[in-house]
């Protein structure tokens, strides 16, 4: 294969990735005439960039990289007079709504929980429990990974890339028919969509998706939704990148032709997701995780203590994971290799005293459907043994596979009585909670991240919502007379600009959950199948075991848009659907209403200022 363009050299990226929807329900390039340029986590501007944008370096302290930490991320900005003087008010109160906990120590909830009926707490070991280091961990497997595939016959310019913590994010859907990475909305609507490193225009992105959409059911879909996806997802994009810029090579909708060659993305794809299974199941991943455990795996002496202050809450904790023995067991001794037990008093414990079941080769979520046979684990030689374990389930053993049927059954647990606790959307939260009807609780870690930027730079988020509010009041006063179109086109730009820089100040590809005003379809995965949710499960430690989590409200826009002051007074008379009530169930009213008063008064209470 001829060589590749000089290491380094920046690919032109069309900036028309970073598009938003406005309340007007169009979107639009960010910077339609000019071209941003990625390039070993770098984001340069062409010369076709308007003389009336500037560069501003960026926040360095909301680095999530080597490149973003050197400050090498210049952020294009317009300054356009509607929004320079923009001062919000503090939004502060509307977050702490409820729970006044440290930031670091929250736990957010998208149903109502009450801690105190949850009989059992269950755990995922990978991501949960052992948490890897970020991006050490990320960079083991794409390099080990980069080298199965050198060892299947890629090009040694394969070797020129290096593993860039800022470009992927979970979340994102992999179009094996295109070779696109796309960031989409809740519905299938695309956010972000790019090509290798480069990002699509609007134009372009029509051209391959007439409706800027494309449905999760078709099969050229794959969704990169866990920790262990991210290096997986920069490495589709550097092949994408290497085979669509080697000279003398001709693009195709669907790969790229290079002499009597022809490398469809579709295999492209393929090959990646072999070599990313064979370094988990046969590779040496694992080995040299467990070389190196202070380098990969993340300890904490928080651990034994909470899980024991679960136990004696009345509930009992299993461990659930997809992992074999010998992996578990080296990676639990280390993660409670301690001199003492769970207080500084207590003695040493070995790490199975602290669950009263553990239950490993799982192979969720084919779990929660017809499962595997459970078999009892050998520990002393790791073997499985003969034949099908009927139970009972006992502490300090150890066991297989299995199902949830069996496993419940065996532990004498309904549905709503476990809380699983995990990191991976689809095998331990999605499935646990659709087919069992466990609660779940979706560990993001992440999270970390998101909250720094969204908090240190909530004057952007502030400034957009005073945008659309003056958007807004533009068309106040037009009804169905009005023949003059107002001029919005300022405001469609202060739109965009503010959108793109809430981007870039989480990383590449934005903020995991968002991007400007609209969700994601990962923040929406979460919403709908997450009870809970939280950078860590060690935010545990600091809510009693009696603790009712709360839900906020969730509003619809008829709500979270009209005030419960303004009074609506219909233009002609409408059905009324308000039951008549007779004078006792009035006095029964007001009693109840007085009751209240009095305990509100009791409780420091404190509204919002801004809805969100």
């Amino acid at each position: 294969m001829p060589d590749l363009q000089t290491p380094g050299e920046p690919v032109p990226i069309p900036t028309g990735s970073n598009t938003i929807g406005s309340m007007d329900g169009t979107s639009a390039d960010i910077n339609p005439s000019g071209h941003r340029r990625y390039s070993g986590g770098r984001v340069l501007l062409t010369n076709s960039q308007p003389e009336s944008e500037s560069f501003t370096e960026p926040n360095t302290s909301l680095a999530t990289g080597s490149h973003w930490a050197n400050g090498t991320h210049p952020v294009p900005t317009r300054h356009f007079s509607l929004v320079e003087d923009f001062e919000p008010d503090l939004i502060g109160d509307a977050h702490n709504f409820g729970d006044e906990r440290d930031l670091g120590h929250r736990i957010f909830v998208n149903r109502s929980l009450h801690l105190e009926k949850i009989k059992f707490f269950g755990f995922d070991m990978d991501y949960t429990l052992a948490v890897y280091k970020s991006p050490q961990y990320e960079t083991l497997g794409f390099n080990l990974v980069k080298s199965r595939l050198l060892a299947m016959g890629y090009p040694n310019e394969l070797n020129q890339f290096h593993y860039d913590p800022s470009f992927p994010i979970r979340g994102l859907w992999f179009d094996s028919h295109y070779g696109n990475l796309l960031k989409v909305d809740a519905y299938g609507n695309i956010l972000i969509c790019c090509h290798g490193f480069r990002f699509l225009k609007q134009s372009e992105i029509y051209e391959h998706y007439p409706n800027k959409f494309l449905s999760l059911d078709e099969s050229r879909v794959y969704v990169l939704n866990t920790l262990f996806n991210l290096p997986e997802t920069y490495l589709l994009a550097c092949l994408i990148d290497l085979f669509t810029n080697t000279p003398g090579s001709t693009a195709t909708p669907a790969g790229v032709k290079c002499g009597d060659l022809f490398m469809s993305f579709k295999s492209i794809f393929q090959d990646v997701r072999n070599a990313v299974d064979w370094v988990h199941e046969k590779g040496d991943l694992k080995l040299k995780t467990v070389e190196n455990l202070e380098e990969y795996v993340v300890k904490d002496d928080r651990l034994p203590m909470l899980l024991t202050r679960m136990r004696e809450s009345g509930a009992k904790v299993f461990l659930l994971t997809n992992s074999e023995y010998w992996f578990t067991e080296k990676i639990m001794t280390y993660l409670f290799d301690y001199p003492h037990g769970p207080m500084l008093k207590d003695p040493h414990r070995n790490w199975k005293t602290y669950f009263d079941c553990i239950v490993l080769d799982a192979r969720k979520p084919l779990f929660f459907k017809e499962g595997t046979i459970l078999r009892r684990v050998d520990t002393s030689t790791g073997a499985l043994r003969i034949g099908s374990h009927t139970g009972p389930l006992q502490q300090e053993h150890v066991y297989s596979g299995g199902s949830c049927d069996v496993f419940t059954q065996l532990i004498g647990a309904k549905g709503k009585d476990v809380l699983y606790i995990g990191d991976h959307i689809f095998g331990d939260i999605l499935k646990s909670k659709k087919i069992r009807g466990w609660r779940t609780f979706l560990i993001i870690p992440e999270l970390v991240h998101e909250l720094h930027v969204w908090t240190a730079e909530c004057k952007l988020f502030a400034k957009l919502q005073s945008l659309d509010v003056t958007l807004g009041e533009t068309y106040k006063d037009l009804d169905s007379s009005t023949l003059e179109k107002p001029d919005i086109s300022d405001l469609r730009s202060a739109i965009r600009q503010v959108t793109h820089e809430m981007d870039l100040a989480y990383g590449m590809l934005g903020s995991l959950f968002r991007s400007g005003s609209r969700q994601t379809f990962f923040s929406s995965q979460v919403v709908r199948y997450a009870d809970l949710y939280a950078a860590t499960f060690l935010n545990l430690m600091y809510y009693p075991f009696c603790y009712m989590f709360r839900a906020p409200a969730m509003l619809m826009p008829h709500e979270s848009t009209v005030a419960h002051e303004q009074i609506f007074v219909a233009d002609s008379p409408v059905f009324s659907r308000s039951r008549q009530t007779s004078v006792l169930e009035e006095k029964e009213k007001e009693a109840t209403t007085a009751h209240v008063n009095a305990v509100s008064s009791k409780v420091s209470f404190r509204m919002p200022t801004v809805a969100f």
